[in-house]
């Protein structure tokens, strides 16, 4: 007998790779250059030339035996070092190589840490919009996804946040930049947050973890700043990839941060290298390891991104679509005319391929990914016209 939870997810993808399958195919039949993907987050920007040199450089240099093989379970302690030394520079985070764990990217980092510290039977809170995914990890606890709605702007509603707390509440997880909106929550919101989390911890005799989601973390425009949350709840995990940044989405590699002022750090450490082990992790990718650590502080060229915000978003806006504007990432968040579903379903007729936003607990909007290249996106904006026009 198959588990039925695996079954049923391996028969039935995610909206966006659902999405993203079509476009291959109908790209084979009537040629890339004729339809308008903005269905996935696959960064359009090249990698900076210095990954390129930092591979050459392992592959000259290094013995090949040592470059291709095991390192400790955690990491390589070195590159945690190194990691650890810029995210305290930048952020004064006071961590060290000991809190830091290396995963194969953000996705196995929140499974890890849901699998550490969530039992069977206990939530875990989001804010709507959400990655639809961390459904799927969580069904591994057996813990149950609980939704919250956000305002009007897609931020934080800390009233309706502290009414979903109970005493079976063992997490929060946060993603800003966030994934599909753009938004990000500012330091006012985290502060809030983590004001109400001390309080219901105290309440109710238990830790309450937050769990960020930082994939999106250096992809930010106009000067805004991201909080970096240890600094303003103890008990938090830092989830992090270095996909987006570095343009490295199929290399699979980033980290989790277990923050020193948690309490029980050390266990709580201890169980993410234990929840590591029961799911099936040895250690990251060990080229790639060391070739983030040669490129901890490097960002790619995200005025691309910028640029590609900018021009579509006034344009969808000037059509008339109802957008929210995105502070980073490389997501679009539109209202559709009616039924989400539906009205993705209908831009397919111009070779558009949209995202629905039901699955990321916001029906009526859709998700546009502006990762691409920018003659794509001036070629589709008749196409937009044409979509919002049909009666």
């Amino acid at each position: 007998m198959l588990v039925k939870n695996a079954l049923d997810y391996g028969k039935e993808e995610s909206e966006i790779r659902k999405l993203f399958e079509y476009g291959k195919k109908r790209k084979a039949e009537i040629g890339a250059e004729n339809v308008f993907d903005f269905s996935i987050g696959n960064p359009s920007v090249p990698a900076p030339k210095s990954v390129d040199e930092s591979i050459k450089k392992l592959v000259d240099n290094m013995d090949s035996v040592a470059l291709h093989g095991y390192t400790s379970a955690a990491g390589d302690l070195e590159v945690r070092a190194k990691i650890a030394d810029f995210v305290n520079e930048k952020y004064n985070a006071g961590i060290s190589a000991e809190n830091i764990y290396l995963t194969c990217g953000a996705a196995a980092g929140i499974a890890i840490v849901l699998n550490a510290i969530v039992n069977p039977g206990e939530e875990c809170i989001v804010f709507t919009p959400y990655f639809p995914e961390y459904k799927v990890f969580l069904e591994k606890t057996g813990g149950k996804l609980v939704e919250v709605k956000s305002d009007d702007n897609l931020q934080i509603d800390l009233d309706a946040f502290e009414a979903a707390i109970t005493e079976k509440t063992r997490a929060v997880i946060i993603n800003s930049p966030n994934n599909p909106s753009g938004v990000v929550y500012p330091a006012e919101k985290i502060q809030g947050l983590s004001d109400i989390l001390n309080k219901k911890q105290e309440e109710y005799g238990h830790p309450i973890y937050i769990v960020t989601d930082e994939p999106y973390r250096p992809l930010v425009y106009d000067d805004i700043e991201v909080p970096y949350v240890t600094n303003y709840y103890d008990n938090t995990f830092v989830t992090y990839s270095f996909s987006k940044a570095l343009s490295l989405p199929g290399d699979r590699i980033g980290y989790i941060i277990v923050s020193p002022k948690m309490k029980d750090s050390a266990d709580a450490f201890a169980a993410i290298a234990g929840s590591g082990r029961m799911l099936g992790y040895v250690c990251a990718p060990s080229v790639f390891q060391r070739v983030v650590a040669d490129n901890v502080d490097v960002t790619s060229d995200i005025s691309i991104y910028k640029k590609n915000r900018d021009l579509l978003y006034n344009a969808l806006t000037e059509m008339g679509y109802e957008c929210v504007h995105p502070d980073g990432a490389f997501y679009l968040f539109v209202k559709t005319k009616g039924d989400s579903r539906e009205f993705c379903e209908k831009a397919k007729k111009y070779e558009l391929l949209l995202v629905p936003a039901d699955s990321f607990g916001t029906p009526g909007y859709m998700r546009v990914s502006y990762c691409v290249d920018t003659a794509m996106i001036e070629k589709a904006l008749p196409a937009f016209e044409k979509l919002i026009n049909e009666e």
